[in-house]
């Protein structure tokens, strides 16, 4: 394999992407994904695929694309200033899936390589990605076996990894303006080229084929538990964090806005149904109460 074989990795995400959708759809007995086909006017394109109005899944989203431009966005070289006036490809799978039943946990995964090349020089790359889990009505025994699973996916890379990438994502997924996190975490990396090429890319698939093994087991376990309008109001109203974190915080939102990428495909990841209300607090004691009291608040998961 050469040092930067886009091509490859461009491969694997073309199949993850397929593996996914077929996985999500085994449990899925009513729709399928619709694909639509783009193109990018700058350059480069992919295929969208959403599932909406399923009896498991409100609304999913698993997109695949592949984009090139002239110049990286703001996003992209504020922190990193020697990236200014390169060439770019950035290949990446990114999905988000809304389940119906509130006691399904909403999950969110991305994998990417981003390439920026300068003639006569050599091209600069990395990856990034990761899965984390939002759960409404969190079961202790699913948030420790989707860690197991990202622990198990890090483990041929190095103890260090899936603490500091687990870590990572719980400072990653966080709302400032809430105090607290997204859900339960999981991992998150980016910029990542500490090991050679092919070791990057292998931990890319590790990760990548790890989602699928984490979240469908929760989905079968949970999908037919009984619920209620209570339940179904605290979900939609706890969609409106996911909304909030997306639309202020996410890297990946504002890299494909600001780089002119296709909106319909960027903002897939956004819930179907979502509800915002006035200075709302949960009863003390509740089950709404202990979301916030014990899995909002980042915490070790996994014993050593």
């Amino acid at each position: 394999m050469s040092d930067v074989d886009i091509e490859q990795v461009k491969s694997y995400l073309m199949n993850l992407q397929d593996q996914i959708c077929s996985a999500l759809e085994s449990v899925e007995p009513t729709v399928c994904f619709e694909e639509d086909h783009w193109t990018r006017d700058a350059g480069g394109g992919g295929r969208t695929r959403v599932l909406s109005g399923g009896e498991v899944f409100e609304q999913g989203g698993v997109n695949f694309s592949h984009v090139t431009g002239n110049n990286l966005p703001a996003s992209a070289t504020a922190a990193r200033p020697e990236l200014a006036n390169r060439q770019f490809q950035a290949a990446g799978v990114s999905l988000v899936i809304h389940p119906n039943n509130p006691y399904v946990p909403t999950s969110h995964a991305n994998v990417r390589l981003f390439v920026a090349e300068k003639p006569g020089e050599a091209p600069i790359w990395w990856f990034g990605g990761g899965f984390d889990l939002t759960p409404y009505y969190p079961f202790e025994e699913d948030v420790i076996y989707w860690h197991e699973t990202a622990r198990k996916a890090c483990e041929p890379f190095g103890a260090d990894v899936y603490p500091r990438f687990k870590k990572w994502c719980d400072e990653y997924f966080y709302l400032k303006h809430r105090a607290e996190t997204r859900g339960v975490g999981g991992l998150f990396f980016d910029d990542l080229n500490e090991w050679d090429f092919a070791t990057c890319f292998g931990f890319l698939q590790s990760v990548g084929n790890a989602y699928i093994e984490a979240y469908l087991p929760i989905v079968k376990k949970r999908m037919d538990t009984a619920f209620g309008n209570a339940e179904r109001n605290f979900q939609l109203y706890r969609r409106g964090r996911y909304v909030e974190f997306n639309l202020v915080f996410d890297r990946g939102t504002l890299f494909g806005l600001q780089s002119g990428g296709r909106t319909e495909s960027i903002l897939m990841s956004l819930p179907p149904v979502v509800n915002w209300k006035y200075n709302w607090q949960p009863e003390a004691g509740s089950a709404e109460a202990k979301l916030y009291d014990r899995y909002l608040k980042p915490q070790e998961w996994l014993s050593s």
